[in-house]
């Protein structure tokens, strides 16, 4: 089984500012090894008003969407929101028929199209810090960012303009000691 690296994240601005909309961004940058190579594609997507945790998980569904065979999928993300979700939460909620005791379910809609998704892989959710110098969500940050700003779309997964990116970041002193060429094991461990 093939193993998929999917780095995600979510953006919305303007969260903190009531009776306005709230555009939002999502993004990711998607990674197969390949004959001793990274083979990359990105996608990013808006939403003109949303939530984060709708972005979230709109950062996970995009890419899932886009595999048509069973893999196993490494996701990496800096929300808890995501993660627990997948990896805990989502398990009772199923269960106990889509619900909960503390009250509704936010974002139903979008864990039961997820569920769905990860249901057809073998998935397993990684929390990492964001803002944190970790340079694959570094990147996907910029791309959700970006897409909530422009309000725009990939339509799919596309190139990946990460290492262009990363090259940009290098000239301003940042992720100097990163090797992006690195086999999967060493970059993330077994």
């Amino acid at each position: 089984m093939q193993t998929v690296y999917i780095h995600a994240d979510e953006s919305c601005l303007g969260n903190q500012k009531q009776m306005q909309s709230s555009p939002g961004g999502a993004g990711g940058l998607v990674e197969i090894w390949k004959d001793d190579d990274w083979e990359r594609r990105d996608f990013w997507l808006s939403e003109p008003d949303t939530t984060n945790n709708r972005m979230a998980l709109s950062s996970a569904i995009e890419p899932l969407s886009s595999l048509n065979r069973r893999c196993r999928i490494i996701l990496t993300s800096d929300s808890q929101y995501l993660v627990k979700g997948i990896n805990e939460w989502r398990h009772g909620w199923k269960r106990s028929g889509w619900k909960r005791k503390a009250g509704e379910i936010l974002n139903l809609d979008l864990w039961k199209q997820l569920d769905i998704l990860v249901e057809r892989h073998e998935v397993v959710a990684r929390w990492v810090r964001g803002h944190d110098g970790h340079p694959e969500n570094e990147y996907v940050d910029f791309l959700a960012t970006t897409a909530a700003a422009d309000q725009s779309t990939s339509g799919g997964l596309t190139n990946s303009g990460f290492i262009e990116w990363l090259c940009e970041q290098r000239e301003n002193g940042k992720f100097l000691d990163y090797m992006e060429f690195q086999r999967p094991e060493n970059r993330f461990g077994s």
